[in-house]
């Protein structure tokens, strides 16, 4: 996952551990011989059009919706056809209202009609205060889960790891995310809900109490769920 920053100095560019406290939790229950958290990819404002979401000061909102109000107000100067043109009409009231395009709620045929152009406002925006910037850990962590995103976990042996993935997104999908041969052999999900496992104390606790689930392709990943694929190799 990829987050730019706006208006942001304090936080580095670059890939950042996100520090979810319940990896912490699993690492102290289940021993592994070293723990990895999930990662985002921080950078700078020139990227905005290119990444996942967008981590901004309340300070500079109203510029991200200028931008994006520039760029309609050009559009409707070219006399664009009427789908198009409608559906800016739209996304211009919004903006002017200080509303994000990523929660406005156009219909599909509004979003269809412009399609073609990338906004900024689109994409998920993390507003936070300056007192928030100071503790890039927490903040980063909750971008991440505000822009859609969760985390499933692997536990014991070599590494205990928190494995970054879109929010509704299927076991089959997860799979891949780890290795393609997982995928494309992908018989069966043991998945085990992370408050079973840590109310049980442990993942061996967690199976002796029936808390193991075998889940098929379809199965929609919940967040940290404790997870282990079977797989034809």
């Amino acid at each position: 996952m990829k987050i730019a920053l706006f208006g942001i100095s304090e936080i580095k560019v670059g890939k950042h551990n996100l520090k979810d406290p319940r990896l912490d939790q699993a690492d102290k229950l289940v021993a592994a011989d070293k723990k990895t958290y999930a990662q985002v990819d921080v950078v700078g404002d020139e990227q905005l059009l290119d990444v996942d979401a967008i981590l901004a000061l309340a300070d500079n909102k109203a510029d991200l919706i200028l931008k994006d109000l520039e760029f309609v107000e050009t559009r409707l100067g070219r006399d664009p056809l009427p789908a198009e043109r409608a559906a800016l009409e739209k996304i211009k009231a919004l903006l002017e209202a200080e509303r994000f395009l990523s929660n406005s709620g156009l219909a599909p045929e509004d979003l269809q009609a412009v399609a073609a152009h990338n906004f900024f406002t689109s994409k998920p925006i993390c507003v936070a205060t300056a007192e928030e910037v100071q503790n890039a850990e927490a903040l980063l962590l909750r971008a991440f889960r505000e822009s859609g995103y969760i985390s499933f976990l692997t536990i014991g042996g070599k590494e205990n790891r928190a494995w970054p993935i879109r929010k509704g997104i299927t076991a089959w999908e997860a799979a891949g995310t780890i290795h393609t041969d997982l995928q494309k052999g992908f018989i069966r999900a043991e998945i085990i809900g992370f408050d079973d496992f840590l109310a049980a104390g442990g993942e061996t606790q967690a199976k002796r109490a029936g808390k193991q689930r075998l889940e098929t392709k379809q199965y929609v990943m919940q967040d940290c769920d404790l997870t282990n694929f079977r797989f034809n190799k």
